[in-house]
């Protein structure tokens, strides 16, 4: 009888993990799509509760069973807080922010598993402490990466790149170190190799990171979501947990990928990026060109507007910090009332975290069949009326069509093959990059200085009180 019931809960666990993986994959495929989202994102939640459940159950004999699930409850009350707490008081600008900070909590998280598993199997055979160390070797490369990239983003740390001498042999020095110190470790060699490579691996996960510039962070998040998924991936092994283990492969793989595809939208080289800009050499960040400039009002932007036929709205992280999407949003209904053809444009980069500028359009109701990817729209700028430039600076700048500037070849919106450029834009600064725009400059282009969002009602005001065109 208890052989029966011990099979039958078996069952139930090794369904439900089942179940999860594959809600799991749905989750993926819905978050590939703006339409499917949602539901991509609930199918997710669903299987992460079932994958709780079943983990709950399998987690403990039945002597200590009711602890175990004592301390699961409280250690889940205690997270949920925080979780909720950051998540409401979160804005969408500092939404790249915290995606860093959740990264570093699933790599500590890794490497307090790992170490447990030690304490609780110190005689393991070699294969398991391999899997011991490394997922304590990625888990603690992603804490310390995570809360470098989270400084640089949140600004409490410099953007520029940490370029010591002789970064890459230090790079390359402390992993054949860590590999070395997990041999010793998985062959018998205690806690002294197993504390080593740890320490190493959290210089290590400061240095690639801070080796990194700000301009690439957009990168360096995606991949250090493919670390944190590796980690847990890791921690299922030595957990014997299979639903974490493809959870973690998922999450792994699908980072990968996708910052593979943001490297080439970048022209950066993805094993550059992996190992902190190794073989790169210190990119130039001079003022550039300087010209005369145009400006206008909101009153003359609406007027090129309202004679507009095509318009193309490129926008950028300074949209978001000036929560522009709402008013941008109203704009383009009212430009749609009046015949106007609008569509967005979207660098695969634009903001500081992937899809950051489609979340934002997606959260003011903009319409998905008209938010463009760049090689989709790309080619239509030389057909357009009016291209607006909002809150962007690097993803449509000029200078990567030169072969000395820092950001040569990256792929850019070509905005400034528009018959006219509004660039909305506080001041002159340069962008993130750090590299002046010669946009600014061309004949085609007038600047609108402001608060983009008090530049865009500005507009919206203006419009009705102008005349019909002609």
């Amino acid at each position: 009888m208890v052989l029966l019931e011990t099979a039958r809960v078996s069952n139930f666990i090794n369904a439900t993990f089942i179940v999860s993986g594959l809600l799991f994959i749905l989750a993926l495929a819905g978050l590939s799509k703006h339409e499917t989202s949602r539901r991509g994102n609930a199918f997710g939640i669903l299987g992460m509760v079932l994958a709780i459940i079943a983990s709950m159950v399998s987690m403990a004999s039945q002597d200590t069973r009711t602890i175990a699930w004592v301390l699961m409850a409280v250690a889940m009350v205690i997270g949920a807080a925080i979780g909720l707490y950051k998540a409401a008081k979160v804005e969408m600008t500092g939404m790249p922010e915290l995606v860093a900070q959740l990264h570093s909590f699933v790599g500590a998280a890794a490497v307090l598993v790992g170490i447990n598993a030690y304490l609780e199997h110190p005689h393991a055979e070699a294969f398991s402490m391999y899997e011991m160390w490394i997922g304590i070797f990625i888990g603690a490369v992603t804490f310390t990466g995570s809360i470098v990239a989270w400084g640089k983003l949140s600004g409490r740390i410099k953007s520029a790149p940490l370029t010591l001498p002789g970064r890459n042999w230090l790079n390359l020095g402390a992993l054949v170190a860590i590999i070395a110190c997990g041999i010793w470790f998985a062959n018998g060699g205690g806690w002294l190799p197993l504390i080593l490579l740890t320490v190493l691996a959290l210089l290590l996960g400061i240095h690639l990171v801070a080796a990194i510039g700000g301009a690439d962070m957009p990168v360096v998040i995606s991949m250090l979501n493919s670390y944190s998924g590796w980690a847990a991936a890791f921690s299922g092994f030595s957990l014997g947990l299979s639903v974490l283990i493809v959870t973690g492969a998922l999450v792994g793989a699908s980072g990968a990928i996708l910052s593979y595809i943001m490297c080439k939208a970048m022209n950066r080289s993805f094993v550059s990026v992996i190992l902190g800009g190794f073989g790169q050499e210190t990119a130039s960040t001079a003022a550039g060109p300087q010209g005369d400039i145009a400006e206008v009002d909101a009153a003359g932007a609406a007027q090129l507007l309202r004679g507009a036929e095509k318009v193309i709205i490129t926008p950028g992280y300074g949209m978001a910090v000036a929560q522009a999407q709402y008013p941008v949003a109203e704009l383009v209904k009212k430009l749609q009332a009046q015949g106007t053809q609008v569509r967005f444009g979207i660098h695969p980069v634009a903001g500081r975290l992937p899809g950051h500028m489609n979340v934002l359009l997606a959260e003011a109701h903009v319409p998905y069949d008209i938010v463009m990817e760049m090689d989709e729209i790309n080619d239509d700028f030389s057909d357009t009326d009016v291209a607006l430039v909002i809150g962007a600076n690097d993803t449509v700048n000029p200078a990567a069509m030169d072969p000395g500037s820092p950001i040569s070849g990256m792929p850019v919106l070509h905005v400034w093959e528009a018959k006219k450029v509004i660039v909305f834009k506080r001041s002159m600064n340069a962008g993130y990059a750090g590299v002046q725009n010669p946009l600014f400059f061309e004949e085609n282009t007038v600047m609108l200085f402001g608060d983009a969002k008090a530049s865009v009602d500005a507009i919206n005001a203006a419009l009705p009180a102008l005349e019909p065109a002609s």
